[in-house]
């Protein structure tokens, strides 16, 4: 019996590590490279499989980072429930030294702006940046006076080739419990134009999305971290790729003028992949 049992543990982490092999990012040795997930935070099975799959592809992509895109818990979120819905899912990863920069979404108790391992720093918004990246973080569920004058200047002084924006809600998305967050895109999608934001990820649709380039800018919709809408995506003609079907998270690799991506299903299968060209802003 104990047998049979350890042979069962190494078939399924031969089935996880067999879904890493299919990794389609360059991989240099310079670049930056995270990964994002959002609406995961539910401290079940899917969100489990979620992180194991994450741990495989880490074995071959060493990502520093995770952004996390909102609803990071659901439900209590009590001190055990830190440990249930995000160390254990992670840990491997949180052992390796990966940093998770978390949003907050709907569902996120203003509590985690101060754990630690969110690295929020004690505050809604913020900035930080990593090679030559630097990273927006917004709260799209409160986005007051003090806040739309916060994005305003601090995008203004960004000087770094790439500007990456996350938060919860969608400005575009075909999702049809959701969809395009549209309030917030009249406010947003003027700053990020004119101080020439390159990349938009969000979450809060349970699906994965990307869409074609909206007014120069791409938009990631990665929404199913650990919840599921089956069959939610309604394509238009604004959709360049999508997937509905299962659980996913997305993985980006960052050198120079590119930012290559790869979407990863709860099985390892690669459901998106392609590359972000950096287009110079007049």
């Amino acid at each position: 019996m104990k047998r049979a049992y350890a042979v069962l543990l190494l078939l399924v982490a031969g089935a996880w590590a067999a879904g890493a092999q299919g990794l389609t990012l360059p991989n240099r040795p310079a670049s930056l490279k995270f990964a994002a997930i959002g609406d995961n935070g539910t401290g079940e099975l899917p969100e489990y499989d979620v992180g194991r799959q994450m741990v495989a592809f880490h074995e071959r992509f060493a990502f520093e980072m995770v952004i996390m895109l909102g609803d990071n818990l659901y439900g209590r979120q009590e001190p055990q429930d830190f440990v249930t819905k995000f160390e254990e899912p992670y840990r491997p990863l949180l052992e390796a030294g990966v940093r998770f920069y978390a949003a907050l979404g709907n569902h996120d108790n203003a509590s985690q702006q101060r754990y630690p391992r969110f690295n929020m720093g004690g505050v809604r918004y913020y900035t930080y940046a990593k090679r030559n990246v630097r990273f927006f973080v917004l709260d799209s569920d409160l986005l007051d006076a003090p806040q739309r004058a916060w994005i305003d200047r601090v995008l203004q002084q960004s000087s770094d080739d790439w500007k990456i924006c996350y938060f919860h809600h969608p400005l575009y998305s075909d999702g049809k419990m959701h969809g395009s967050q549209v309030d917030l895109r009249v406010v947003l999608e003027p700053l990020f134009v004119k101080y020439g934001v390159n990349v938009v990820f969000s979450g809060h649709d349970h699906v994965y999305e990307r869409l074609k380039p909206q007014k120069g800018i791409t938009y990631f919709v990665s929404g199913a971290g650990g919840q599921l809408r089956r069959g939610d995506v309604k394509r238009s003609e604004m959709t360049a790729a999508q997937f509905d079907q299962d659980c996913s998270f997305v993985l980006a690799e960052v050198f120079g003028d590119d930012l290559f991506f790869q979407a990863v299903s709860r099985t390892g299968a690669t459901v998106d992949s392609g590359t972000v060209h950096r287009q110079p802003r007049s």
